[in-house]
């Protein structure tokens, strides 16, 4: 029996869904099945209740499924530490990060950390923030980066950095003619929001909220990109992390805006599993991630 057969197992286990086992470790459907087939006859006994309705374990699979955990964790661990001992930070990273976070904070982190540890290969998708935390409590990835982090027993929260949030508009829109806005000037507006189950619209939604403040969402988007861009038409304003726009604003396709009421943030985190053994090269990129935040704090 190898370890290999063990991960399949207990990833099968946790995603219910052999399509999901297989994108994990790298195989097809078939194998999988065959692997859990060569568990179930090595054991001699049944291990999942085959059904069209329902993924099942049965209790000799639950059985296994604990133990599993177990030796699998047992087993990362002792790779991790003998990599740490040689000095070696290699392997794979996989990550899935919301949109605004892979396209514009996330490259520079990137091309730092593969300058310094070429020998890594980090395998970045890019998804919505629920499914960033299905697919790390699922083991489909080994980190997600998500922005307002939500508070989840079965995860490590890590935070990495802070965007500032600042008013955009059209060039030639009437706010534009100042640096700085106070919220109060939005009320009515037309205003271009993130959809509304999205972390950073809620965010938004609160601060407007508390300001007593009401605009007239004009536009609903999943992502910064088309939001940016009904902006660029003057469909509406919008409130965006500085670190998304700042391409727009050097091309002058977009203005920004201070808001005076005070400083706002978006927050920025790593989200990765409790029982997660996290293997040097992940450890590394952490940090690179966490550097700024950091830097601030001790300002």
């Amino acid at each position: 029996m190898q370890i290999q057969s063990l991960k399949v197992f207990s990833d099968l286990a946790e995603t219910e869904s052999f399509t999901k086992a297989a994108q994990i470790n790298g195989i097809t459907q078939s194998a999988v099945s065959q692997q859990i087939g060569s568990l179930e006859k090595q054991f001699e006994t049944l291990l999942i209740e085959r059904s069209k309705k329902k993924f099942r374990l049965t209790r000799e699979g639950n059985v296994l499924y604990e133990y599993s955990k177990q030796i699998i964790q047992t087993y990362d661990s002792l790779l991790n530490h003998l990599q740490e001992i040689k000095d070696v930070v290699s392997g794979t990273i996989r990550v899935a990060t919301i949109y605004s976070v892979g396209l514009h904070e996330l490259p520079p982190y990137m091309k730092r950390f593969l300058k310094e540890y070429p020998t890594v290969n980090v395998h970045v998708e890019y998804r919505r923030s629920n499914q960033v935390y299905d697919d790390v409590l699922s083991n489909v990835v080994d980190l997600g980066l998500v922005a307002y982090p939500i508070k989840d027993s079965r995860l490590e929260i890590i935070p990495i950095r802070n965007d500032r949030l600042v008013l955009i508009c059209h060039p030639d829109h009437a706010c534009a003619q100042s640096d700085t806005i106070q919220l109060s000037s939005l009320e009515g507006l037309n205003f271009i929001g993130f959809e509304p189950d999205i972390p950073t619209r809620k965010g938004i939604d609160r601060i407007l909220k508390t300001f007593g403040v009401q605009v007239n969402v004009a536009m609903e988007f999943d992502n910064i990109e088309t939001v940016k861009r009904a902006v660029e038409i003057d469909a509406g304003i919008s409130i965006v992390p500085l670190g998304t726009v700042t391409q727009e604003i050097n091309k002058q396709t977009l203005t920004c805006l201070e808001i005076a009421d005070d400083t706002f943030y978006r927050p920025l985190a790593v989200v990765y599993k409790k029982s997660k053994v996290l293997s040097p090269a992940m450890k590394e990129f952490m940090n690179i991630l966490k550097e700024d935040l950091e830097k601030a704090s001790k300002k």
